[in-house]
């Protein structure tokens, strides 16, 4: 109704992830750098969490929009209540398989035949669950089962979880889920926009319907909807598809703050203004890192501890820094010395006849250098591993708002 009124050419603030109406937001933008890591690692496991309506399956889809389906084939299941066989099961029909037996062993077999015709003509498999929360321990057990599947040392599928706030506290403190920590590469928490951001939110969507400013929208108007959904986007839809509502049947070109308290008074009448004003906040899970004993390649965020010394940190990473760069440094070295010896070799030994002499010795000392170059390299990836784990912890503490308090 509000659509024809307004001249609108779609539903701006629909409540189905579409997206034509991706929106990002500061959260988002990180989230979608994790999710854009995770899947050029092309194994393991990437774990989106946030509350209900933070825009965790619009941000799929949008990035689902960009994949290649001639590189990738994605399957995408929304949990119930699914046990370890189930699961299996659910995962096959998700990929299109038929299965000709009903046991699990059929289903597996399934699975890993086609995970092996994908390889062979060039695609990567990625699987998609929503609602990971609903999941029992044994399913996602079989879930890690099936990133075992491996094409020699490739592995042919790669997860992503997306789950509530309770899904990141199972997975991280869950003690029949290590193994599953292992295979984690890249997580992030989705929170609720800025108060800042509703209004560029708001005016984004309906730009996309084909809005030319009418309505217009009184500026406290987007703050009372910040302060009335805490900026989650699913929140924020409910309460502006009411106000547009509001305005075509009061056949009004400006929404303003008594239209705001109106469709509140309204929603809290018939009962659906508990659903959308929940505190964002309840039931979430601070961040928690995952250590190196719980994965060496995982990428986890986490805050920095109470009473962090920001100079302190500072100071490690330019030690680790320093570190890196006299590696290199005795890398190079070596090299140089390998050269000065060949020069250094008079020409007339070669004339009498040691031309082999110093060609084996070359050679020994090739192998000798490569080898070292060898230690040094492992030596300096995990270096980088731990550098560039200490800079995620200090950039989400910084952004939590934790980090500001405590430089102010």
């Amino acid at each position: 109704m509000f659509d024809d009124f307004y001249g609108l050419q779609a539903k701006p603030f629909q409540l189905t992830p579409d997206p034509e109406f991706y929106f990002e937001s500061v959260t988002h933008r990180k989230a979608l750098s994790y999710l854009g890591y995770g899947l050029a690692q092309a194994e393991g496991f990437v774990v989106i969490t946030g509350e209900v309506g933070s825009g965790k399956s619009t941000l799929v889809a949008y990035l689902m929009a960009t994949i290649d389906p001639s590189r990738m084939t994605v399957a995408n299941v929304v949990t119930s209540a699914l046990d370890g066989e189930a699961i299996v099961h659910v995962v096959a029909q998700a990929f299109g398989l038929p299965v000709t037996g009903h046991d699990k062993a059929s289903a597996l077999g399934a699975i890993e035949a086609f995970f092996h015709a994908e390889a062979r003509l060039g695609r990567r498999c990625l699987l998609i669950i929503d609602e990971a929360q609903n999941l029992a321990v044994g399913a996602l057990e079989e879930l890690r089962m099936l990133s075992n599947f491996q094409l020699g040392s490739h592995p042919l599928l790669q997860t992503l979880l997306l789950g509530q706030p309770e899904f990141r506290d199972t997975l991280m403190h869950s003690d029949q889920l290590e193994q599953l920590r292992q295979r984690v590469i890249a997580t992030h928490h989705l929170g609720p926009m800025e108060r800042e951001e509703v209004q560029a939110y708001i005016e984004h969507r309906l730009g996309r319907a084909g809005w030319k400013g009418n309505p217009g929208f009184d500026p406290v108007v987007f703050a009372e909807i910040y302060e009335a959904t805490g900026g989650i986007p699913r929140r924020i839809n409910q309460i502006v598809n009411r106000l547009l509502l509001l305005g075509a049947v009061d056949q009004r070109d400006t929404i303003d703050s008594a239209m705001v308290h109106q469709v509140l008074d309204e929603m809290s009448d018939d009962g659906s203004l508990a659903l959308v004003t929940q505190n964002p906040e309840a039931g979430t899970i601070p961040p928690v890192a995952l250590t190196a004993e719980q994965g060496s390649n995982a990428v986890a965020p986490a805050a920095a501890p109470a009473g962090i010394d920001m100079m302190a940190a500072t100071a490690l990473i330019e030690k680790a820094m320093a570190d890196r760069d006299a590696r290199i440094h005795e890398l190079e070295q070596a090299v140089l010395e390998l050269a000065a010896t060949a020069q250094g070799r008079d020409a007339a030994d070669v004339q009498q006849g040691s031309g082999q002499v110093l060609v084996d010795d070359l050679q020994a000392r090739l192998v000798e250098v490569s080898d070292h170059a060898a230690r040094l390299e492992a030596r300096l990836g995990e270096q980088e591993r731990l550098l560039r784990h200490a800079l995620t912890m200090m950039i989400e503490w910084m952004e939590s708002g934790d980090g500001q308090r405590e430089a102010a």
